[in-house]
């Protein structure tokens, strides 16, 4: 299920129109999938019928005066001041209604922020625009970021039921387990949210904040950060996919030899056309949103890389910028966030691409040495 914002009616007539379109109609709280969603939904519906019973007496009350005491019938309005009873009752019955509130509300709170006992421990890291996961008992980590094809954005195709929800990596957990997110930054304000887990949490520089969910039924859930972290905000989606124990076992174990064939990669002296290749994959998950297709830049915010200083000058400074970004500007440290391998293929991809043509190669073994 995608996260759904308020759903607005443009009016009765566009109904009658468009008799065979249907709408979707998004009037409650979605029930969730893990505990914590359930326990909200089921504390906002209780809530919510007692605010209805409330709301049943007082204008009950209200119309049934205005109706029987009307002064067509001949209602003289009763004479009297203080009533030492009344100012009681109404003053005990709402605190005890308050306190019947109170004692399920805080329960649940107290529920949301227990991640004690926790079976899977997962740091989430917001980057602009993209949320690294490391999984700190299983010492396997990646970057997740949108893979919504770029046709769909510019409206060249029609787009998928799943638009702007889809990532490269989504977030495998074991299903029936407590899951623990430590959630962090490392740049801007983000916020974790999916809505069917029922929680959302701040990514803050600086600060980690702590939340848990477990999810009882195999199945995809989808959902963004919900801060507005710049420019490319809306772009920044959060999939978690639950799997049976021995399917996540198989998923952490392929995640394990991953990393290990990466570090090998990381160690081989590889030829031009490897990196150009392989640089032009990693341009487009990671560069793309800012310095454009053709490297072309948006003039007054992103610099061009076609034909650029950086692009073309020394090999050295080139190394440095994309290791370790640009202080005071978009510009950020990609040494974090890619592998030796990947950052020597985007920088050969870029000293060669879009007539730089500069016949530099950059092995993973330089960026080593530049770290």
């Amino acid at each position: 299920m995608k996260p759904r914002g308020c759903q607005a009616l443009a009016g009765a007539g566009l109904m009658t129109v468009a008799g065979s379109a249907t709408a979707e109609w998004g009037l409650n709280l979605p029930v969730g999938v893990s505990p914590i969603a359930n326990e909200a939904y089921s504390l906002h519906m209780l809530i919510l019928w007692i605010c209805v019973a409330i709301g049943v007496v007082v204008f009950g009350a209200m119309f049934y005066s205005i109706i029987k005491h009307r002064k067509s019938k001949g209602a003289v309005a009763a004479q009297f001041h203080e009533s030492t009873t009344i100012e009681i009752l109404w003053t005990i019955i709402p605190f005890l209604i308050l306190v019947g509130m109170a004692f399920p509300a805080t329960k649940a709170l107290i529920a949301m922020e227990d991640t004690s006992n926790s079976d899977v421990s997962i740091k989430v890291t917001g980057y602009q625009w993209k949320w690294q996961y490391e999984y700190l008992d299983e010492e396997i980590g990646f970057f997740s970021t949108l893979s919504t094809p770029k046709d769909e954005i510019f409206n060249k195709v029609a787009k998928n039921e799943d638009y702007l929800l889809q990532v490269d990596n989504p977030v495998v957990v074991p299903v029936g387990k407590k899951v623990r997110l430590l959630i962090t930054a490392n740049d801007v304000i983000h916020a974790w949210w999916v809505p069917e887990l029922g929680m959302k949490k701040d990514a803050i520089p600086g600060f980690v904040n702590e939340m848990w969910f477990r999810i009882d039924e195999p199945g995809t859930y989808r959902g963004q950060c919900a801060e507005l972290c710049g420019k490319d905000h809306g772009f920044m989606p959060i999939v978690v996919v639950a799997k049976e124990q021995a399917e996540y076992d198989q998923w952490v174990a392929e995640q394990k030899q991953g990393q290990a064939t990466a570090a090998a990669e990381s160690e081989r002296e590889w030829t031009r056309d490897e990196l150009v290749a392989r640089g032009e994959e990693v341009y487009k998950s990671n560069c793309v949103a800012c310095h454009m297709a053709g490297g072309e830049g948006v003039p007054g915010a992103f610099p061009a890389l076609k034909g650029g200083a950086i692009t073309t000058g020394p090999v050295e400074g080139h190394i440095d910028i994309v290791l370790n970004g640009s202080a005071g500007t978009a510009m950020a440290a990609f040494g974090a966030q890619l592998n030796d391998a990947d950052l020597a293929a985007v920088i050969t991809y870029e000293r060669n691409a879009w007539g730089n043509d500069t016949g530099d190669v950059v092995q993973p073994a330089d960026i080593k040495a530049a770290r």
